[in-house]
């Protein structure tokens, strides 16, 4: 890499199992790392090249923030990912937690996670407009994060601040289980869904009562997590779904993807905003639930949690996609 030192680090995909919509009235959400993870090998350099071309760093603003807040002009970066674009699994917050540690780690700064955090989160409000840091936190610590958890639940790693918002981001343990990830190929902006909730909340009492409602469910199913309980939670997960699709974010294809894994899984939700992206299947039995989710149009991504956080790395696998 142009004769330079270089350092490599990955970072894993995320999920979130618990929480969506209702997070942004103050309830708990839940996310957990994923085994499928981004890697990126850095080394310093005047411009921005990007697998050993040179491109704008307007074009990729997550690197163009991390790099930016780190006080470099570019960079020269190779980078691949296991985790699928455009899948709600995280694959931006994990190139920005992966090349925070890799910056940082290239020029002696600390590489604590709570820096890294900050770092990632920045990259993903500055290149969407707005974000919340659960999927920088999950991407950066690994295991299984929460936000809004309540004492007693969750142990709190940081506190995270932009302008008049904060969040408290907490950790919790997350034992390995399997899950089943069906992509509907559908692209849905998260802002429109959110507005649509706002709106639906706003108007109707019924929709407060449903949101209250998402938020206990989901601190049933942190409780469920801790217990190891599969079926408990996988129950909480359908119920989740449910409660999504009356607030109206659901729609007819990640209904079909749900409704086929059930018979082979102990409960299946939407995962992320909803109006398209992907569904989540907690199941023993991945290869059925792989075939019915593909019989229904859907893409199957078999994943395991319990995944270790950022971390360095000898360099990056030969056998994954590069970006």
């Amino acid at each position: 890499m142009n004769g330079q030192p270089a350092v490599s680090a990955s970072a894993p995909g995320k999920m979130i199992i618990l929480g969506e919509h209702s997070v942004v009235y103050g309830k708990p959400a839940v996310a957990l790392a994923i085994n499928k993870r981004f890697y990126c090998r850095v080394s310093r350099s005047g411009e921005m090249i990007l697998n050993g071309r040179r491109v704008p760093a307007f074009v990729h603003p997550h690197i163009s923030s991390v790099i930016n807040d780190n006080g470099l002009s570019g960079i020269s970066m190779d980078a691949g990912t296991q985790i699928p674009t455009s899948s709600g699994l995280g694959s931006s917050a994990a190139l920005s937690s992966s090349l925070s540690l890799a910056v940082r780690k290239l020029l002696g700064k600390e590489t604590d996670q709570e820096s890294i955090a900050k770092d990632a989160f920045n990259a993903e409000w500055n290149a969407q407009g707005r974000a919340s840091p659960i999927d920088t936190s999950t991407c950066t610590h690994g295991g299984g994060v929460a936000l809004n958890c309540p004492a007693g639940i969750g142990r709190e790693l940081w506190r995270i601040s932009r302008n008049d918002r904060s969040w408290n981001v907490s950790e919790f343990d997350v034992p390995e289980m399997t899950f089943v990830v069906g992509h509907t190929g559908i692209k849905a902006p998260t802002g429109p869904l959110v507005e649509k909730v706002r709106k639906y909340k706003e108007h109707n009492r019924f929709a407060s009562d449903i949101i209250d409602e998402i938020g206990l469910v989901t601190l049933q199913g942190m409780n469920a997590i801790r217990r190891r309980d599969k079926e408990d939670l996988g129950d909480i997960m359908t119920r989740n779904h449910k409660l999504l699709s009356i607030l109206g974010v659901s729609c007819n294809e990640l209904n079909k993807l749900v409704n086929a894994s059930l018979p082979y899984s102990y409960g299946a939700k939407l995962t992320g905003s909803g109006g398209g992206g992907s569904m989540i299947a907690l199941t023993d039995q991945p290869e059925k639930v792989c075939e019915a989710i593909s019989l229904r149009g859907g893409r199957p991504i078999v994943v395991r949690t319990g995944e270790e956080g950022v971390r360095l790395e000898d360099g990056i696998p030969e056998t994954i996609d590069s970006i």
